[in-house]
């Protein structure tokens, strides 16, 4: 079989299907987990079954349906866990950030640009200029990061 990029439908399951089933850094978790309660069991382990398989298989259906009730009660702790891993990640992140980040101090007379934001639409399309100026500082007002 060829691949091609026209084939990229009959791709998507298997690619939704990893990206579900992989651990996010940000949450700490897969999102299947989060949604199910359970990890996703993947069809290699049905061929070759593994240990998480086998003992599924040889419960009774009461003792399944109990062991999965369990896990499931668990689902809102296991979200929660996922909140606090999120804002923790996100605090890093921002900690990462800030670290590169250099303090601008401008004196009177320094010669400065000005960012274009948001990039208008011009004909001459990469080329077309990111800042205005340069100006000159008149004035520093106290304050500010």
């Amino acid at each position: 079989m060829v691949v091609t990029y026209r084939d990229w439908h009959e791709m998507l399951p298997f690619a939704l299907h990893g990206y579900r089933t992989s651990v996010r850094t940000s949450i700490g978790a897969t999102p299947y987990s989060l949604v199910y309660g359970m990890e996703a069991v993947l069809p290699v382990e049905v061929e070759i079954p593994s240990l998480r398989v086998l003992l599924d298989v040889k419960l009774d259906e009461a003792e399944w349906i109990r062991t999965r009730f369990n896990e499931l009660s668990l689902i809102e702790e296991k979200r929660m866990a996922a909140i606090c891993h999120g804002q923790l990640y996100q605090r890093r992140i921002k900690r990462a950030f800030d670290q590169k980040v250099r303090p601008r101090c401008f004196q009177v007379g320094d010669l400065v640009l000005k960012r274009i934001l948001p990039p208008q639409t011009d004909h001459r399309g990469k080329w077309t200029p990111n800042y205005d100026g340069p100006y000159i500082v008149t004035k520093v007002f106290d304050g500010g990061p």
